[in-house]
């Protein structure tokens, strides 16, 4: 066992980077974090903003959303402590309803909470089966789609599933536009992935855990936070990691990692200063990796080589602020006929209870806080006909309210100019005189990316990683797949270092047990060729619609 201390440089100080200095430092290792910008918290963090009256308002990437199946990023909440005592996790406030808004057609309104009755389990399912658009045939089409996932083994789903897009395993093309609408595309507003770029593997995987986290009464409930993110958590974790021996140092981006092909032995940051530790800990965004791969690097952790093969996609937020409150519902909006993709939460609700009042940071300006966040930047708008990248800040702004009043006020007025105070786009979307930059863009899972993605731990003895790029259980660009990463890498390091430490449990996606036998059947027939029982009938379908024309 070594009585040294040792020395940690965590390079990131997002969700990943703090996740894993957390780790590390309640195992008593010495720990710095060194972050490029002002702010800690990554994507995840919030800003002050000026309001034209001279009070400020909370911004930021875009809301946080807190699903069931985030297990790793809970338990980490559970052990950040509050001043006034309790913990962040208490901050947490779930939410009871999902608004599907459209422009044409019926609006729902569902029940997020776990379902006590068979009425609430129906009224559960209706926005996964399309509030009565779809017929009985194509909703059981894709649900027998979602039980040949739920069978696969894992190998199947990692060299086969993952090699097909989403919009080719459900039979997209072939099905109605109301199959298209409500069940192939309905997932782009929460990942910012277009379903015919999209893995069948992640995309497929995560809508059975936000199916799960809707009706199974084991689990937690959808939550978002009771204030803006840096206050009622980033904030309160630093200041938890500062008491725990860690230290900070902002503005301090990573210009260079230095290695000469057995490990790393140094990094530089911007400004010239050399950082030396122990043990590194990379949580930099995957764009900013895989600038930071060099020959060097490559041969000391050949994992990373095809980091730069991984692509991004832009979901970046606008909100709005309002002089009365526009509650709408209690929980997350999406709005179907977007061709934006937005999805929405109306804050003030969930920050009554809170410690954080914007009115009375705004001088009483500020009664409503509309979070929006915009997940398709591609394709082109209503207002201006251009894609939202091909906007300017104005445009997008106007763009996006005219798509949210489509959908609001069809019948009544519930989207007000007059009670529009103000407005803040993402700074990370800037206007660099050719069009518009995203400096904060966010890993997608495309179609056969899982064999460029990275482990947390890399044959390199002294690097590992933590960030939602990583190969992980979780494995979609999120909050919990970071957190699980960190715990991950944290755990190469206890292991690395010989101290005598027990390493951070992680959790991976939880399915129900019944899967398992046909799992392990289905593990047999991969492993002689044999195609899953399940694809009979789709190859069935498409000899019928060849032999059609």
């Amino acid at each position: 066992m070594s009585r040294r201390t040792p020395r940690v440089a965590v390079l990131g100080g997002g969700v990943g980077g703090l996740s894993a200095a957390h780790e590390l430092a309640e195992r008593d290792f010495g720990v710095t974090v060194y972050e490029a910008r002002e702010r800690l918290g990554g994507k995840a963090r919030s800003f002050p903003i000026s309001t034209p009256d001279g009070g400020t308002v909370p911004a930021e990437h875009g809301f946080r959303f807190f699903p069931g199946f985030y297990r790793n990023l809970r338990e980490t909440m559970q052990r950040i402590p509050l001043p006034e005592g309790g913990t962040v996790a208490d901050n947490l406030v779930r939410t009871n309803e999902t608004l599907i808004a459209a422009t044409d057609g019926a609006e729902t309104v569902s029940e997020t909470r776990t379902p006590g009755s068979i009425a609430e389990w129906a009224a559960a399912f209706k926005p996964t089966i399309g509030g009565g658009e779809l017929t009985p045939a194509e909703t059981n089409y894709f649900l027998r789609r979602l039980l040949v996932l739920l069978t696969s083994c894992r190998a199947r789903r990692e060299r086969e599933l993952d090699r097909v897009s989403w919009w080719e395993f459900v039979d997209a093309a072939a099905q109605s536009p109301a199959y298209r609408k409500h069940l192939a595309e309905s997932t782009q507003a929460l990942v910012a992935l277009q379903p015919q770029r999209g893995s069948a593997r992640t995309i497929g995987q995560i809508y059975v855990q936000l199916m799960l986290d809707q009706i199974d009464p084991n689990r937690p409930t959808e939550a978002v936070l009771n204030g803006p993110t840096s206050e009622v958590w980033i904030d309160p974790w630093v200041t938890h990691l500062e008491s725990l021996g860690v230290e900070f140092h902002t503005d301090s981006p990573v210009t260079k990692i230095d290695a000469d092909g057995e490990g790393v032995t140094g990094v530089e940051l911007a400004g010239g200063e050399r950082v030396t530790a122990d043990h590194y800990v990379a949580a930099l965004p995957v764009e900013v990796m895989a600038s930071l791969v060099t020959p060097g690097l490559r041969r000391a952790a050949p994992s990373l080589s095809h980091v730069g093969r991984l692509d991004t996609a832009w979901m970046n937020g606008i909100q709005f602020y309002f002089t009365e409150d526009v509650p709408l519902a209690r929980g997350h909006q999406a709005y179907t006929d977007s061709p934006w993709a937005l999805t929405a939460i109306s804050q003030r609700q969930f920050w009554d209870d809170g410690p954080f009042d914007v009115g009375v940071d705004s001088g009483g300006a500020v009664q409503g806080v509309l979070s929006v966040i915009v997940s398709d930047w591609e394709t082109p708008g209503v207002v201006y006909d251009k894609p939202a990248r091909d906007c300017s800040r104005e445009e997008i702004k106007t763009e996006v309210w005219h798509q949210l009043a489509a959908h609001l006020n069809r019948d009544a007025e519930r989207l007000s100019e007059d009670a529009l105070y103000d407005w803040v786009l993402d700074p990370a979307i800037v206007e660099d005189g050719r069009g518009m930059t995203n400096t904060e863009p966010l890993l997608i899972n495309t179609v056969d990316s899982l064999r460029h993605r990275p482990r947390a731990v890399t044959v390199a003895p002294n690097l590992v990683l933590a960030a939602d790029y990583v190969r992980t259980e979780t494995d979609l660009a999120t909050m919990e797949s970071a957190n699980e990463a960190a715990r991950r890498a944290v755990a190469g390091i206890v292991e690395r270092a010989g101290v005598d430490a027990d390493p951070p449990e992680a959790w991976g996606l939880d399915e129900p047990r019944l899967f398992d036998p046909p799992k392990r059947q289905d593990a047999v027939a991969f492993k002689f060729g044999l195609p899953h029982p399940g694809e009979a009938e789709r190859g069935l379908r498409k000899t019928i619609r060849g032999l059609w024309g």
